[in-house]
């Protein structure tokens, strides 16, 4: 039986106490939130007896395994090495950390621990993904040309999700008071882990921020300045070009993440709004059949999420990906698009 116990339970939290709860052989046995009333109801909820109002106190008076890390993105680094020099080993939250050198201090110290590590880039739970990247890294089409794409939502501008400007829950993703990285923290960091996962590391960037309401303009405590939107162009290491773009502002559409990968001898594109409900399926061509234009739908079977792979990892020893290492990875691009944004300058990566 593997011990879990989940810090920050936040509405996040709810999500992956359901996933790991599914899992044979694993017990959520201990809760961690600063906020005594919201610890109270989750614990209430899900029957967990053991609660603590901090990070400390769970390490040192329960017998966990394993950190479950679902705390805003300020407080990643702080439980995590908490965690790891307690000998636990840690799922984390995206984004790893705030910065490429934070997460690069917490990758490397969970290395030198030897304990299993990983960070919920969920867009991985999309078995079309994982047999995109087989087939990419296969050679079977060639190698990569160009790529294009994007993850687009619409709660700025659609009622579809409720009325932002009453819910915290969707204000804080607005204002760097609060922690965000605007959508290139909150969306952007699943689309580069998304198209670098078959692609490859990519070598420069040149990228652009926007933030659509008004200078100055706030809501309560809520200065609504972080990012609303952004695009980049990218060169990356293998030769290919490509362009990397994400948006709260996009009408029309829900949750929307689309990649299409033109290859030497043919292409792959997927496209859903739920990695798992709709991410199993893609789209392929080859030059041979380009005269028609002919794109053949595949549909493989569905493969082990993020959680479950963690626990694998726990039994096997044997740590799965994505991994700290590839959090800080992804936390390079996202502080090289920072910088080249403020400056209007390409950024090596």
């Amino acid at each position: 039986m593997i011990k879990l116990g989940i810090v920050g339970t936040g509405s996040v939290s709810h999500w992956h106490f359901k996933e790991f709860n599914q899992i044979k052989d694993v017990y959520i046995s201990a809760a961690c939130d600063v906020d005594e009333k919201r610890l109270r109801k989750f614990s209430t909820e899900y029957r967990i007896k053991n609660s603590f109002n901090s990070i400390d106190d769970l390490l040192l008076n329960s017998d966990v395994d394993a950190i479950v890390n679902t705390t805003p993105d300020k407080f990643h680094k702080e439980i995590a090495i908490k965690a790891l020099t307690s000998g636990k080993h840690i799922f984390s939250e995206k984004p790893l950390a705030e910065s490429y050198k934070d997460a690069k201090e917490m990758y490397l110290l969970a290395e030198n621990t030897g304990l299993i590590n990983m960070v919920n880039f969920s867009y991985r739970n999309s078995s079309g993904i994982q047999e995109i990247n087989k087939i990419i890294k296969s050679g079977d089409l060639g190698s990569v040309k160009h790529v294009d794409a994007s993850y687009f939502q619409s709660w700025l501008t659609s009622g579809y999700w409720g009325n932002w400007k009453d819910n915290p829950l969707f204000l804080w993703r607005l204002s760097k008071k609060h922690g965000s990285a605007g959508v290139l923290g909150d969306l952007g960091v699943h689309l580069f882990d998304f198209v670098t996962f078959p692609v490859g590391e990519i070598k420069k960037i040149f990228c652009y921020l926007k933030t659509h309401k008004e200078k100055g303009e706030r809501i309560g405590d809520y200065f609504l300045d972080a990012n609303d939107s952004f695009i980049s162009i990218v060169r990356f290491k293998n030769g290919a070009t490509g362009t990397i773009s994400s948006s709260r502002v996009a009408t029309g559409y829900r949750n929307r993440l689309t990649l299409k990968i033109f290859c030497e001898k043919g292409a792959v594109r997927i496209e859903f709004d739920d990695p798992v409900a709709e991410g199993n399926c893609f789209e392929i061509t080859k030059n041979i059949e380009s005269e028609k234009m002919r794109w053949e739908k595949k549909t493989v079977h569905q493969t082990l999420n993020n959680f479950e792979r963690f626990i694998f990892s726990i039994n096997s020893g044997i740590n799965d990906q994505p991994n700290f290492k590839r959090g800080a990875q992804i936390q390079k691009i996202l502080d090289g698009c920072f910088k080249s944004s403020k400056k209007k300058i390409w950024v090596k990566i």
